[in-house]
């Protein structure tokens, strides 16, 4: 599965080409997602999974962009899933995992429903990187803190970087 995720990230770099912000953001989430999912101790076919998706959760931009001229997040979870389809067919990938991947592309900006724990740690992996891409101000991050995560791991991270006073 390693090689498949090597060879997933430098397909998305070259798909994101021009976009080091774009970039820089796959590849933070995933280095999250990554370390959640190690210190919450997930079975390794639902960290590869989640690895996976942590990747290429927001390939739905460029046909979004394309299409309705707009990145919004309702628009990348429709256009998202069938580019990677595309990708993960190359990799003869299984189906319950490309399914998968499928399913939480199709989700990451739907936070009402979030039920299982790859689900979970992707949702607060890409808030790690937006509330820093974003700047958000303590009291928006003190409200996604109390509304969105959920893992000790996450609220660690999250509080540690944000929310705590430099020594």
């Amino acid at each position: 599965m390693k090689d498949i995720l090597n060879n997933l990230i430098s397909e998305m770099i070259e798909y994101e080409k021009g976009n080091p912000r774009r970039v820089q953001h796959f590849l933070k989430v995933h280095a999250f997602a990554k370390i959640i999912a190690e210190q919450e101790g997930l079975d390794e076919r639902t960290q590869d999974t989640l690895e996976i998706a942590a990747v290429l959760h927001d390939i739905g931009i460029k046909p979004s962009v394309k299409k309705y001229g707009s990145s919004a997040g309702n628009y990348q979870e429709i256009e998202g899933p069938p580019v990677a389809r595309l990708f993960l067919k190359k990799y003869n990938v299984s189906d319950e995992i490309m399914e998968r991947v499928s399913f939480l592309i199709a989700n990451h900006h739907t936070y009402g429903s979030i039920q299982a724990v790859d689900y979970q740690v992707l949702i607060e992996a890409d808030f790690l990187v937006n509330i820093y891409e974003d700047s958000m101000k303590p009291s928006q991050i003190e409200s996604i803190r109390d509304r969105l995560f959920k893992t000790k791991t996450g609220v660690h991270l999250l509080e540690t970087m944000f929310l705590s006073q430099e020594d």
